[in-house]
């Protein structure tokens, strides 16, 4: 029996409850949002849940009387061995090894869809994330928010949410014109102007320039400039694009601040929210009045010189989501833009929209690499930062996703490269991926007794014999079950809070609780021992894990290796 099971027969139990008037209709008059968790303490049970309490002020009752009339319902439930109640109210259930074992051969038949829940089922949301300026490599910072991003992506869908991925290119502003600059002063055998970029990919970007179009160099003035500037950013964006597909990160759009003026859609944008009376003309600039709404102070919008500002793109780029459909637009941002979020909720805000529903942005922090104790700070190619390539080739792709995903992205991170690249029990990465190599040995020398049969796994244990579940009595078996059960709610709980770092957690965890299972119970017979029952519920028991480990991997992007 798995917890959504468990979840429905509570609710079917509520339901009866209602029917024979223990407890009014206004009950479930509305979805009840049923949890259940596993106790910290076994002796509490398999499972606890507080509905209860939950419903208690609906229904007119104390708790625990409404707990009595759940708990001579769901005693009488197949698979469930005692009900008790606890406390103010909380119900304490355990259930019949067999109907928990039986969650192992549920997991191998669901597959790579066990995990998938339906909590976000019909959001539709808009997922930006890394935003970077086409000038330059992709540095530690994106590095984060490439391995955080795609994996809150990957957990949002499998919560049941339709995602979009977007790539914000910031190709507006005086930075585009010193990146072009910098490449045509290389051309020229001039010095880098002091404002413009330094690092040893200008050099090369400016030959290759170069190469591809000679006629480059018979240009002047502003044209050069402005050619240079033009192929810089497309060879540029290309670079980032290229990095990020090897890093495993995917974007469903690409979208440039560029087309957001040349369409008219910053002039539209302005006018929109002057229509809904928060725009004020005032020393000749044009500002939002988002101090309405909570910002610290009004922004400026067309400068009185006439130029747009960087706010003004940002307010049109949020109404553009809006219009294509987008009910949630999530910002990842940055260490340095705290001062974003309270005016993005305030363009959200002046837009008409409840910010609490309609937007969220979640910021970064910094991350360090260190080796030996000491701070790595150059790049090959960037000079002053590390990029997202110097990282890949120090870690590698898998160790450098899972570290940068398996911590809160809101506080500050220190990578080792001597821990990530060890395979010791110290790099988390490693115990993960390990516990998928273990099990695939298992199975694999399971094949060659001729225990397994041949095929997928879930046919090869079909091939086995018959799986009795209510053989999984040992203390780490039920461990181990109750572990795999949590899963889906591990999922739910990491989209809804846009923590994908709860993944990575969970499954460090399940790992460790795998190894206890795994040193305590034996799984394959030795020499001439027979295949017992026992021997074939374990194996259901070890794949289900596999499937697990595997489905949660992929989740951060993390590869499931079959051997180590």
């Amino acid at each position: 029996m798995t917890p959504a099971e468990l979840a429905d027969a509570i609710l079917l139990a509520v339901r009866d409850a209602v029917a024979a008037n223990e407890l009014p209709a206004e009950v479930v008059a509305a979805p009840l949002d049923i949890k259940v968790e596993r106790p910290r303490q076994k002796e509490h049970g398999d499972y606890a849940t507080s509905i209860a309490l939950v419903i208690s002020k609906t229904a007119g009752k104390p708790p625990r009387d409404v707990a009595v009339a759940l708990q001579a319902r769901l005693s009488t439930v197949a698979g469930i061995e005692s009900v008790e109640i606890a406390g103010p109210g909380f119900l304490n259930i355990r259930l019949e090894a067999a109907a928990q074992g039986q969650l192992a051969k549920a997991i191998v038949t669901t597959g790579a869809t066990y995990g998938t829940v339906d909590t976000l089922k019909g959001r539709v949301i808009n997922l930006e994330f890394i935003s970077a300026n086409p000038t330059g490599p992709l540095h530690l910072g994106h590095a984060r928010w490439a391995a955080v991003g795609d994996a809150l992506g990957r957990v949002l869908s499998a919560a049941g949410a339709e995602v979009t991925r977007e790539f914000y290119v910031n190709d507006v502003g005086v930075q585009m014109d010193r990146f072009g600059a910098s490449m045509m002063a290389i051309a020229r055998g001039e010095a880098v102007p002091e404002d413009g970029y330094h690092g040893a990919y200008i050099p090369e970007l400016s030959a290759q320039i170069v190469a591809e179009n000679p006629a480059i160099m018979e240009l002047s003035g502003v044209d050069q400039l402005q050619a240079f500037r033009d192929a810089g950013y497309t060879l540029q964006l290309k670079q980032q694009q290229d990095v990020l597909s090897q890093f495993g990160t995917h974007f469903d759009v690409w979208f440039s601040e560029t087309t957001l003026h040349n369409s008219g859609a910053v002039d539209a944008a302005i006018e929109k929210l002057r229509e809904q009376g928060h725009v004020d003309d005032k020393d000749g600039a044009v500002w939002l009045r988002t101090t309405d709404f909570g910002d610290d102070k009004d922004r400026v919008m067309i400068k009185a010189d006439g130029e747009k500002t960087y706010f003004a793109a940002d307010a049109a780029y949020y109404l553009d989501k809006r219009e294509r459909g987008f009910q949630q637009c999530i910002y990842m941002l940055g260490a340095d833009h705290h001062g974003y979020v309270q005016r993005l909720r305030a363009i959200a805000a002046c837009a008409g929209d409840d910010p609490d529903q309609s937007i969220d942005v979640l910021i970064g922090q910094l991350v360090k690499i260190v080796e030996d104790g000491k701070e790595m700070r150059l790049s090959k190619r960037a000079g002053n930062i590390i990029t997202l390539e110097d990282l890949v080739e120090w870690v590698g792709v898998d160790a450098a996703r899972y570290s940068l995903a398996r911590s809160s992205a809101d506080t500050p991170l220190t990578l080792d490269t001597k821990i990530l690249t060890s395979r010791t029990t110290t790099n988390p990465v490693f115990t993960v991926q390990y516990a998928h190599a273990r099990i695939s040995s298992v199975l694999r020398n399971a094949v060659e007794l001729k225990i397994l049969g041949s095929g997928d796994i879930a046919a090869a244990l079909e091939q086995a014999g018959e799986f009795d579940p209510s053989l999984l009595t040992h203390e780490r078996e039920g461990d181990l079950l109750g572990a795999l059960a949590e899963f889906p709610r591990v999922v739910a709980s990491a989209a809804e809070l846009s923590e994908p770092h709860r993944v990575a957690r969970y499954l460090e965890e399940l790992a460790g609780t795998y190894h206890r299972f795994y040193d305590a119970c034996r799984v394959l017979p030795h020499g001439d021992e027979d295949v017992t029952d026992l021997v074939r519920a374990r194996l259901h028991l070890c794949a289900a894990t596999r499937v697990v480990v595997a489905n949660g991997l992929a989740l951060l992007g993390v590869s499931a290796p079959e051997r180590m």
